[in-house]
């Protein structure tokens, strides 16, 4: 090999490894910190906080501390959130204070895992009520908003269900709801459908099948959970750039989703899935993708329908599936200001006797 070449390929493998690690760098020594916001009453903090007698994180922000509470819970039931908060956060920032909280095993709460006996729904249930109520007593309110997301909105339900005083309005975006054999049939349909669209016999043949089992997979690879993407591939690019999360935190995303999903005991009724909360005694609104078949939209739907609450309405969001925040943040942010306007009125509307 000539020495002109060997310079040239030498001061490349010198550049890559550079690259390398500037990245690992940035990924571990200047990532796992929230940027600022100004303004003299702004909340910007990522911190650990004792929850069941274990630390986890939780990231605080908004433009202004005096503005509702927004509790934020992932789905999963170990998917974490936080590392999108940027993503569609920002408008949501200037109308709230915006809590998103990476649950036991989840995201940069993985080691919090360690003591698998906490992975049960009812620890995780009491965990929210703690953090709820330090929420409260931190910035002063009586009650926050709960927006769940995927299996956070079985939580939610349950949390709302059980301590109504906490919360002034429910949220379910990406609502769970329905039992198993229902969702099973709405996705089997779904896939029917993307094989007539695309012409795929064995597509067809795989949809028709009565023992089928629709995958994530097939979810994201037709539209069915995100609309306009077709992997998981634009959630992870914009949980790549999350500054709060390190190289550690992003390679325990998978780990703890796995090990959650696997030991998480259902230890309280209804269990997910099997079986529906009949009626809460605060204003509940679902925000629903109209191509969600994660979590069917019309399943959701119909149970809003059922469920008996004193103020409730659904809003249809059509151009996402199974992330409406994620997918139209601008659109997510507005109908929250608005139901907080309706939650206001309703609030300070006399009560029948």
């Amino acid at each position: 090999m000539k020495a002109p070449l060997r310079r040239i390929l030498a001061l490349l493998a010198a550049v890559v490894l550079v690259v390398i690690l500037a990245s690992i760098f940035a990924l571990t020594v200047l990532r796992g910190r929230t940027p600022g916001l100004p303004g003299p009453r702004s909340v910007a903090s990522l911190e650990k906080i004792p929850l069941g007698g274990v630390e986890q994180w939780v990231l605080i922000r908004g433009r202004d501390r005096d503005k509702p509470v927004l509790l934020f819970l992932h789905g999963g039931p170990g998917m974490p959130a936080m590392y999108l908060a940027h993503a569609f956060g920002r408008d949501l920032e200037r109308d709230f204070v915006v809590v998103h909280w990476d649950r036991r095993g989840a995201g940069k709460s993985f080691d919090a895992a360690s003591d698998r006996t906490g992975l049960s729904v009812s620890r995780t249930l009491e965990d929210t009520y703690e953090l709820t109520r330090l929420l409260r007593t931190r910035f002063g309110r009586d009650r926050i908003y709960l927006v769940g997301h995927s299996w956070g909105s079985y939580l939610g339900l349950l949390a709302v269900r059980g301590h109504p005083e906490y919360y002034l309005a429910f949220v379910g975006t990406g609502q769970m709801a329905g039992d198993r054999r229902q969702v099973g049939v709405l996705r089997r349909e779904f896939l029917l459908r993307a094989a007539a669209e695309t012409g795929d016999p064995m597509l067809r043949a795989r949809a028709a099948a009565p023992s089928v089992e629709v995958t994530e997979d097939d979810l994201f690879r037709y539209g069915g959970e995100i609309r306009a993407a077709r992997s998981f591939m634009p959630i992870l690019m914009t949980g790549l750039r999350a500054p709060e999360y390190t190289l550690r935190d992003i390679m325990n995303v998978k780990k703890g989703s796995d090990l959650v999903g696997r030991e998480m005991k259902d230890d309280v009724e209804p269990r997910p899935l099997d079986g529906e909360i009949p009626g809460l005694e605060v204003p509940v609104f679902f925000l629903l993708g109209r191509h969600d078949f994660n979590t069917p939209s019309q399943l959701a739907a119909e149970y809003l329908d059922r469920l008996s609450a004193p103020l409730k309405g659904v809003v249809w969001f059509e151009r996402s599936a199974h992330f409406p925040f994620f997918e139209e943040p601008a659109r997510f942010s507005a109908e929250m200001l608005r139901i907080d306007g309706l939650v206001r009125i309703f609030r300070d509307s006399p009560r029948p006797r």
